[in-house]
């Protein structure tokens, strides 16, 4: 092993992958009842603060890129029809707001990024453009956003937001329309010089170097001014995680990183491959978009270790918790089923669904077993929609390195079993293993997010990027 160590970190030629560490505001994330273990602190982040700061102090001292926080609206109410198992098992729920835990983990590091999950539609475009300003100023520009479109019907008709639920596509073309009024407000309202701090002359900013924008669409009415003046970054890092033919299409015109899930690499190779040459046709360098598998390893010393801990694990599973995020997220309510019936896309029994998940039941490659909801429970109920490498930290660095040509992936969200003891095993195990090969990253001065996807300078959007075009030199704005 050593001398097969010594080869790689002498061979450049190989992509640096970049990491992400992957949570959630709530007790169980994407490994099912292991907030029942003992020195598990998943159950903390509700309640107490210096969970997210400890977590955050581990992901910086590993030289993480980013704290990435899903998010969503609505419960798991698919499985067996009602919302009960999630409450009961804490699937996802009780869900916090990952918004406000920003600022605190920005004041205890100096180089760990965050981005954080918000939906197009629920929220005016003016609300999400202050937040997401002032996160960015707060942060010095270590703030993305993902994007997502909200998918439960249970999130819409509810008491919750109580609008009426949108079909997907028709979410995506609003999700579109959203992201280029939020361009015109980041990039066209305010000039980069229009800030002044003239104490002298008792001018903070000049008022006419500050216009209104003005959107008016099928949903959208808006006009004004940006209340804020420009954050480091203007528009923060762009994440999306939608790979339906809408969402693609989507990602190819708005994301800088997207966000991608499924057990097998084999699975996600012809949806890269789709994105980036989607980017291509719109203009985009297609290498400019970077892909992020969502991943949760279980690593040891030695494979006795690690087999230890997966055990330990297999102990606290909630299988239940599994198939009520798997049904939720699918579409599909798996307890109707004999548990060896092999589950089809046609099974699918309500339109809110994540349609990438739904079309991985098409994938029967020898790597994974029968689509059943035995199976699946098993598969989901530790790690999720993606895979779970059990090995020693040769074995797993081995596994992302696979994962990294397979699929022409740029890195990975990489999730927790038991937090936070995974992520220390990420920061202390995995990243120097990682570097010792040469695919990851020396540690660098403190910078923008996108800086440290794109290199030192980039903290804007990229020219070729669609919102380019809304920067304040380049837009001419409407009539009013």
């Amino acid at each position: 092993m050593a001398s097969k160590t010594k080869q790689r970190v002498v061979n450049d030629s190989k992509k640096r992958i970049i990491i992400n560490g992957f949570d959630m505001f709530t007790p169980n994330h994407l490994s099912f009842g292991q907030w029942r273990r003992k020195g598990d602190r998943s159950k903390d982040k509700r309640r107490d603060l210096t969970y997210w700061t400890d977590v955050a102090q581990i992901l910086e001292r590993g030289d993480v890129t980013s704290l990435f926080l899903a998010d969503t609206f609505g419960q798991h109410d698919t499985y067996k029809r009602s919302a009960e198992p999630a409450v009961r098992t804490a699937c996802q729920f009780p869900m916090g707001d990952p918004a406000v835990v920003v600022s605190a983990m920005a004041a205890v590091t100096k180089n760990l990024a965050f981005a954080i999950t918000t939906s197009t539609s629920f929220e005016s475009p003016f609300v999400v453009a202050k937040r997401f300003t002032t996160l960015d100023h707060l942060t010095n520009g270590r703030f993305g956003w993902n994007i997502v479109t909200s998918f439960k019907e249970s999130a819409y008709e509810s008491d919750q937001i109580g609008i009426k639920f949108v079909e997907h596509d028709k979410r995506y073309e609003r999700a579109d329309d959203y992201l280029r009024c939020l361009y015109k407000i980041w990039e066209s309202s305010w000039a980069d010089d229009a800030l002044k701090e003239d104490a002298e002359n008792e001018i903070y900013a000049d008022f006419n170097r500050i216009r209104p924008i003005r959107h008016k669409s099928e949903v959208l009415d808006i006009k004004g001014p940006h209340i804020l003046d420009p954050s480091p970054q203007r528009t923060p890092f762009l994440f999306q995680a939608g790979t339906s033919s809408a969402g693609m299409t989507f990602a190819a015109t708005h994301a800088e990183g997207v966000f991608v899930s499924a057990p097998s690499p084999h699975i996600l190779a012809p949806r890269v491959a789709n994105i980036r040459a989607t980017a291509a046709a719109l203009g985009r360098d297609p290498q400019s978009i970077k892909i992020f598998a969502v991943i949760t390893p279980i690593i040891g010393r030695t494979e006795e270790e690690a087999q230890a801990k997966y055990q330990e694990a297999l102990n606290y599973t909630s299988t239940e918790g599994g198939l009520t995020f798997y049904s939720g997220n699918a579409g599909i309510d798996l307890s109707q089923y004999d548990l060896d019936k092999v589950i089809t896309p046609e099974d699918v029994t309500v339109d809110g669904r994540i349609h990438s998940l739904v079309n991985s039941l098409k994938y029967h490659g020898n790597d994974l077993p029968a689509w059943t909801p035995r199976n699946i429970g098993k598969l989901i109920s530790i790690g999720g929609n993606g895979p779970v490498p059990v090995g020693s930290v040769e074995r797993v660095a081995d596994i992302f390195e696979e994962w990294m040509d397979v699929a022409d992936l740029d890195g990975f969200n990489v999730g927790y079993v038991t937090t936070p003891g995974s992520f220390e095993d990420l920061v202390d195990l995995l990243i120097p293993e990682l570097r010792r090969r040469g695919r990851y990253a020396p540690k660098g001065e403190p910078v923008t997010l996108r800086e440290k996807v794109f290199g030192k300078g980039q903290s804007r959007l990229r020219d070729d990027h669609v919102g380019s075009k809304y920067k304040y030199e380049n837009y001419v704005e409407e009539d009013a």
